[in-house]
């Protein structure tokens, strides 16, 4: 159910983000990793970029192919029409990112990515410095509430969930550590999409009201948009220099977090995401 923004016009000013010149100029090198790791997957270019032969090159190509078949298995033809490499050095990367179980030959389909890959983003979910530090407001933020409680990170148009803490009612959502969704869907997704560049909210005509107001009050909220019968409220983790690092959502069924109820949720989401920024120093 889409709500009009008109509903909430009598949003609490004291959710409000503080003023920037309250905020401790210092980055932290927790803030400074994730910030990197985002800046990273957003700006990262289609194809290969660096000079043949670099090492540098060798690794960027590589990382075409395997991001050629991030969506699905293709065909060894598509790899080489969507990287823009030649069928010799395609073959030769191919064989290798095989050998290391990066790639896998799916029968007629093609290439898929391969199962080293479950192994290595594991690790990466496990090590994550944000994950480690935000757990404990998360943990809080479930108590709290007595819903689900997630976090998440950009990665492109797509948002990753790096942790999650369930909510004990047997009527819950659970959303997988891992779980990758998209930024249209859901108010994590519209948090990333509000402070995110101008351009890309221009794009977003269906979604402008509503993460102008997501902007506005400093939270997003959503019924029914990722699923039917789930609803969540969701704000920002800012880093140094207004950037969002991450989303901090709570979740549940929206007879329990009805379109009325969803600012009351506000306040305790809020709280948790600027427990996690205090937590990362940033």
């Amino acid at each position: 159910m889409e709500l009009s923004s008109d509903i909430w016009n009598t949003e609490d000013s004291s959710l409000q983000r503080e003023p920037d010149a309250e905020r401790p100029e210092l980055e932290t090198r927790h803030a400074l990793a994730v910030r990197d790791r985002q800046q990273v997957a957003q700006r990262r270019p289609a194809g290969p970029s660096a000079r043949p032969g670099t090492p540098v090159g060798v690794i960027d190509r590589a990382a075409a192919v395997m991001d050629a078949v991030e969506g699905g298995a293709r065909s060894f033809t598509d790899i080489v029409r969507v990287t823009g490499l030649s069928r010799t050095t395609t073959h030769r990367l191919i064989s290798s990112l095989e050998d290391h179980g990066y790639l896998f030959h799916v029968g007629g389909l093609g290439y898929a990515l391969g199962p080293r890959l479950l192994g290595l983003a594991t690790t990466a979910m496990r090590e994550l410095p944000l994950r480690e530090l935000a757990h404990p407001a998360l943990e809080r933020l479930a108590r709290t509430t007595g819903e689900s409680a997630q976090l998440f990170v950009r990665d492109g148009d797509r948002r990753i969930c790096v942790d999650a803490v369930d909510s004990e009612h047997e009527l819950r959502t659970i959303v997988d550590v891992g779980a990758v969704l998209p930024l249209t869907q859901g108010s994590a997704g519209k948090v990333f999409l509000a402070w995110g560049p101008a351009v890309e909210r221009d794009d977003m005509d269906r979604l402008a009201q509503q993460l102008a107001t997501t902007r506005r009050r400093g939270w997003a909220d959503s019924f029914g948009e990722r699923a039917p019968g789930v609803a969540s409220v969701s704000a920002p983790v800012f880093g140094p220099g207004d950037e969002v690092l991450a989303a901090i959502s709570v979740s549940g069924p929206a007879s329990r977090i009805a379109p009325l109820r969803a600012k009351t949720y506000a306040p305790a989401v809020i709280q948790a995401a600027r427990e996690v920024e205090s937590a990362l120093g940033a």
